[in-house]
């Protein structure tokens, strides 16, 4: 069993999307859940209130080990099999919607491989996000263009020096927010809008 909390805005008429209808599916990962980390992490929830302002079916899931989901912690081998069943569960649910996918931390590891997996199998994700991605702790997968990279220019969890050595390969884009620590403390709205704007692009560029 995996515990997952599900924000939908075409089952919520009472809060304001952009749209009014379901846009997309949003699949949120939290980070390392031998370290604290849960579906209730501030960042997670900001990711997912804002993929939900935006029209997403918002998802977040307990790793395995975390909360009511079964399981001990597996290095992100079973913790990537977990949400490919959270994906397949989903896609059963909402149809063939739009698919992103988010992730801090521990997080944004697990969605570089769930990403990869997908599009192996020729169902490559809309979208990736990764927030504070663990790079140097953890073996993330190249990942395609478009995807956005948030980091905090004081992280002293995972150092930006290793995050643009990651991502200068790829000539990757990383979105830098001076001041800002691994957990983003006092800078969430910051995160939000960065978020939100890069969402309203994105939209205005599938509209063109």
């Amino acid at each position: 069993m995996l515990e997952t909390v599900i924000n939908d805005p075409a089952a919520s008429a009472g809060d304001t999307t952009i749209s009014g209808v379901r846009r997309g599916i949003a699949l949120i990962a939290h980070p390392h859940p031998l370290f604290g980390g849960a579906l209730e992490n501030k960042v997670v929830q900001t990711l997912a209130k804002t993929f939900f302002v935006q029209g997403y079916a918002s998802v977040r899931m307990n790793f395995r080990g975390v909360g009511a989901s079964a399981g001990v912690y597996d290095d992100g081998i079973g913790e990537t099999e977990d949400w490919l069943a959270v994906v397949q569960g989903m896609r059963s649910r909402f149809g063939s919607l739009p698919l992103l996918l988010a992730g801090f931390s521990f997080g944004a590891f697990v969605q570089s491989r769930v990403a990869k997996r997908l599009a192996e199998q020729g169902a490559a994700p809309e979208r990736l996000i990764l927030v504070a991605p663990a790079v140097g702790r953890f073996q993330l997968e190249p990942v395609a263009d478009g995807t956005l990279v948030i980091h905090g220019e004081e992280d002293d969890v995972v150092p930006l020096p290793d995050v643009l050595a990651w991502a200068r390969p790829q000539k990757l884009p990383v979105v830098v927010l001076p001041g800002a620590g691994h957990f983003f403390h006092g800078n969430l709205v910051e995160l939000q809008r960065i978020v939100q704007n890069s969402c309203r692009c994105r939209a205005g560029d599938e509209a063109n």
